[in-house]
């Protein structure tokens, strides 16, 4: 009885599985976008820079 219970269970967890990776790819995040095209980068060594101030690469000149 134990056994059947955690198989329904299992398959169910599939089927679920099934409609999201479905369901997935068609969902538009705007706020991924946003932020993607708000990233700074240093020209001088391609880092990412964080906040306001300077590259962590010209703080240590």
């Amino acid at each position: 009885m134990i056994i059947k219970i955690v198989l329904l269970f299992l398959i169910g967890m599939m089927v679920l599985a099934m409609f999201g990776r479905l369901r997935a790819p068609k969902i538009n995040n705007p706020l991924k976008r946003d932020k993607k095209l708000d990233a700074r980068k240093c020209p001088k060594c391609g880092s990412y820079i964080l906040g306001k101030g300077p590259c962590a690469c010209e703080k240590h000149r």
